[in-house]
Parts: C-alpha cells; sequence; structure tokens
C-alpha cells in the first residue's frame, strides 16, 4: 500500500467522517482527500517526478500532514525533516536524501534562509502559511496544479519514506521503508491491540512530533476510518483535557512524557474513561512508574518496541499482557519489551552469528518485511547491519522462558567495570525505583582501578533530594554491589534530543 491508500480507505468508509482535527477545527476524509489530490497536482506541476524526494519542515499540523498524502499520491517519497534539528542537520539531511522540494512553516524561514543557498538541488520551497519573498505561498503553490489531470501515481519501486537517523554519533544515514514496511507495521497493530468494535471509530490524540512515531501510528487509525487530533506543541494539562473533550481511544507519548502526566496535578480528576489503548515506547521504562500507570491512567498501557529501521513493531505488550491471568500486575514483565510481534522473528545473536539459548545474552537480531530495504547510498553499512542474514538493532537482550524480550542495553552503552560487563538498563531500572529519581542515565567513565568506572545522573522529583551513599545502598540491595555505581551526580535536567531521549554523549562529554 502507498500512505495515501490509508487514507483513501478511511474515506471509502464514510467521506464525511472527521480525519484531522486541532484548535476547534475538523477536516472531514472527503476535504482531507481533496486536499492531497491538490497537493498532488501542484507538486507534478512544479515537475516532481514519481521517486522524487519532498520533505516537510514543520510542527504538528493537519495541512502539513496532509502533504504527505498528496506527496504519495504523486508517486513521490515523503522525507519529514525535524524542525527541532540544528540548521546544518537539517542541510545535511536535505542534501543526503537528494530532495527537490521543501515544504515548510514560516516559524521555520529563518532556518530554511540560513541554508538554503547550500542546497542547489532544492529548486522549490513552499510555505505553508506566511511565505518570505523567496518562497511559493501556499495559494501559489496550489494555483500553479489548477488545471492538471487528477494525478494517482504508484510509488517508485514501493520506497515510500526516507528518515534520518539522528546523526548523534557521527554522520546521519537516511533510512528508506517502503509501502510494504509500513504495510506490516500497520498489520501488526491492527492484530496485536484493542480497537474499537465497528461501527464505533478510533480516535487518536498526537502529542509527540509526527514526523516520529506519532505519525506512522496515524495509518492504522486512518484505515479504520478513525480520527486524528493533533496537538500544536507539548502541554500536559491540554493532553489531559482533550483525551476528556474527543473522548481519545489511542494515543503515544515518551516515557518522559508519561512521568510527567502521572505527576500532573489534573490526572485524578481527568475522564480518561474512553482510553483503550495508551502506547509507550521510544526509550525504557521504569517498571516502578509503569505500575504507577496502571493503577493511576488505567488498564490501557501499551508497549511497543522497535527502530527507524524496523518500525515500531519488533515486539509488542497489548494491555492485557501486563497482567496475570488472576488480575494481578505480571511485575517481572514490566520490565521487557513483550513478546515479538506476529510478522517477526526475533532472535539472540552471538558476536559470531550464532544463535543463542533462551536466557542467554546478546545482539537482538530480526527477520521480517518490518525491516527497511536498507539506508539510502549507503551499501556498507546497509551489509552491515544484515550481516548473517538478520537485520541487527545494536541492542543487547535476551528472550525469557514465556518468550518476552528483555531489553537491556544498547550494545555502545555496555560498561566494563572490574572486568564485568554490567548493562546500563539493568542499573538505570534500579535508581527509577527510588522514591526520588524522576529520570536517570548510567554511563562508563574511564577509572584506573575499575577501568570503566560505572557512573549515574539522576534527575530528582520536584522536592526530593537524596545523598549518594543512601543512593548506592538502595541499589546494592537490589542488584548487588558489583552494579552499584561508584559516583553519582545529581543535575537538574538530563540532556534531551529532538524525540526527548537521554543524551548519554552529552552526559560523557561533561563529566569525563
Amino acid at each position: 500500500m502507498r500512505l495515501v491508500d490509508y487514507l483513501d480507505k478511511g474515506a471509502s468508509l464514510d467521506g464525511g467522517a472527521p480525519c484531522l482535527v486541532r484548535d476547534g477545527r475538523t477536516w472531514t476524509y472527503d476535504e482531507t482527500s481533496a486536499l492531497a489530490g491538490r497537493i498532488a497536482s501542484a507538486l507534478v506541476a512544479r515537475g516532481v517526478h514519481p521517486g522524487d524526494k519532498v520533505a516537510i519542515l514543520s510542527a504538528n499540523d493537519p495541512v502539513a500532514f496532509t502533504c504527505v498524502f498528496g506527496i504519495s499520491r504523486a508517486g513521490a517519497v515523503w522525507c519529514p525533516i525535524n524542525p527541532r534539528n540544528e540548521a546544518s542537520e537539517n542541510r545535511e539531511l536535505l542534501e543526503l536524501f537528494e530532495c527537490t522540494t521543501l515544504i515548510f512553516q514560516a516559524a521555520y524561514a529563518g532556518l530554511v534562509a540560513e541554508i538554503r543557498s547550500d542546497l542547489p538541488g532544492v529548486t522549490t520551497l513552499v510555505c505553508l502559511d506566511d511565505a518570505p519573498e523567496w518562497a511559493l505561498s501556499w495559494e501559489e503553490f496550489l494555483a500553479g496544479g489548477d488545471g492538471v489531470e487528477p494525478v494517482d501515481r504508484p510509488a517508485d519501486d514501493d520506497l515510500a519514506m526516507i528518515v534520518g537517523t539522528g546523526g548523534t554519533t557521527g554522520r546521519p544515514k537516511g533510512v528508506m521503508l517502503t509501502g510494504t514496511n509500513l504495510e506490516t507495521m500497520t498489520a501488526i497493530t491492527l492484530m496485536s491491540y484493542p480497537w474499537p468494535a465497528p461501527p464505533a471509530r478510533p480516535t487518536y490524540l498526537a502529542l509527540a512530533p509526527l514526523t516520529h512515531a506519532a505519525g506512522v501510528l496515524c495509518f492504522p487509525v486512518l484505515a479504520s476510518g478513525g480520527s486524528i487530533v493533533v496537538m500544536r506543541k507539548p502541554d500536559v494539562g491540554g493532553f489531559l483535557a482533550s483525551i476528556a473533550e474527543h473522548r481519545v481511544t489511542h494515543t503515544f507519548l515518551p516515557p518522559t512524557l508519561i512521568y510527567m502526566v502521572l505527576d500532573h496535578p489534573e490526572l485524578e480528576s481527568t475522564d480518561l474513561s474512553s482510553l483503550e489503548c495508551f502506547w509507550y515506547g521510544a526509550a525504557p521504562m521504569s517498571a516502578r512508574r509503569l505500575e504507577e500507570a496502571l493503577t493511576r491512567i488505567g488498564p490501557v498501557m501499551a508497549q511497543l518496541f522497535g527502530q527507524t529501521e524496523a518500525p515500531m513493531m519488533i515486539s509488542t505488550m497489548a494491555p492485557r499482557d501486563h497482567y496475570l491471568p488472576d488480575g494481578s500486575v505480571a511485575l517481572e514483565r514490566l520490565s521487557s519489551a513483550g513478546r515479538p510481534a506476529p510478522l517477526v522473528t526475533v532472535a539472540i545473536m552471538a558476536d559470531d552469528g550464532s544463535l543463542l539459548a533462551a536466557g542467554e545474552r546478546g545482539e537482538i537480531v530480526v527477520r521480517s518485511s518490518l525491516v527497511m530495504r536498507g539506508y539510502f547510498k549507503n551499501p556498507d553499512a546497509t551489509a552491515e547491519a544484515s550481516a548473517h542474514g538478520w537485520h541487527h538493532t545494536g541492542d543487547i537482550g535476551y528472550l525469557d522462558d514465556e518468550g518476552f524480550l528483555h531489553v537491556v542495553d544498547r550494545a555502545k552503552d555496555m560498561v566494563i567495570t572490574g572486568g564485568f560487563n554490567v548493562y546500563s538498563t539493568e542499573v538505570e531500572q534500579a535508581l527509577m525505583a527510588h522514591p526520588a529519581v524522576a529520570d536517570c542515565a548510567v554511563i562508563g567513565l574511564p577509572d584506573e582501578k575499575w577501568g570503566e568506572r560505572l557512573t549515574a545522573v539522576l534527575q530528582l522529583r520536584p522536592g526530593q533530594s537524596v545523598t549518594p551513599a543512601e543512593v548506592q545502598a538502595f541499589v546494592k540491595t537490589r542488584i548487588g554491589s558489583v552494579k552499584t555505581p561508584k559516583q553519582i551526580e545529581v543535575w537538574d535536567d538530563l540532556p534531551r534530543s529532538k524525540v526527548g531521549k537521554v543524551l548519554k554523549t552529552e552526559i560523557k562529554a561533561t563529566l569525563g
């Protein structure tokens, strides 16, 4: 399926139903489909051919998201560009992806102005709202497609989108995702989680950026004829209010924002009874706080584990899987990433390429039509990621006797201290069990005695205080002295990426 086919499917169920909602404005499926058609015609009029790369630089916005479907209908390739990136990083991505067209919001005109002279390949600049003089206005762009025959092109070689890996450890790579990849992801999502029984339809609340997980989770909602409520920017109070106002059934947040929801004073008074599926993922979640969420938000928490190269659904844990048959919380499962998804084969691999038995730790590897085609114009990186006939995630983990996948660390984050392998995620889970700790990061720093010194940086909950000795004693009773950090720092805030992940490289640079 092309990306626009999800919109078309929803429109076929009820063209007059709400499709996109923001700030009191509703776009029906028919209106959204008509606008996507005009966008496709305008792109063709500007010389966009099947397989050409079209970038979108925008905050959460229904019209910008509709451009995704216009790009798809024109047979072109969607390249999401994160508005929180630095100008130089976005210039590098636009160049890497070989984009010919950039659609952007006026809020980012300064960023585009800074880099446009370095992007001779970008021949069309379109502003969604208040256009600068060097870009096409939205009205001019759409008018250029008037009179063009309706456009409905097949995807070129099934390529649907190219997504940047971020470039935090060097030059970013472009992940090529096909229509088949995203169709597999959508099928897994519909198979693995609860959905309203027809004729009822889902309502999905998108607070997290549509350029990331929140965006691709829209496709199964559209295929079900559901509505997508778009939040302009992160606002936990507004998020809670929107769930109650719009009777939201599905939503997604990374753990850091879920912690903010749990700490928000309006949580207890908010009507959350409409929720059926509250996805969490993108980073490990504290088992203690997940147990709290199951009690205070409800039995609706649903985990997903994936990566850009295998979007979202390598493994899944539906709300019911958080509980044992007797109805009690399955505490041992809360630190897992769920079971391998229905259309995915997961194994644990040793360094020599052999597969390991249950309980043994090694690299998590995957086989599935979920896995990317490869890295754009980077055959060496593609070959490395697919060694031994499996996709290599770069995550260390194991499968338990029940088949649940446990992610214990990124391979590059494992700390070797005193000759022992220590996985930072296990230490972070122990630290997060302390009632004063809001978030944390564990790293290894060079040490003459230990090789690497296990170091923890804590972010405390408001009004809390702890001493290093108190935290060390707390951790030691849970996971032993070898895995207890020898150095503990308390910071007001942890450095984070544009999508909320803690940046351990910055912590190392500060402390190292």
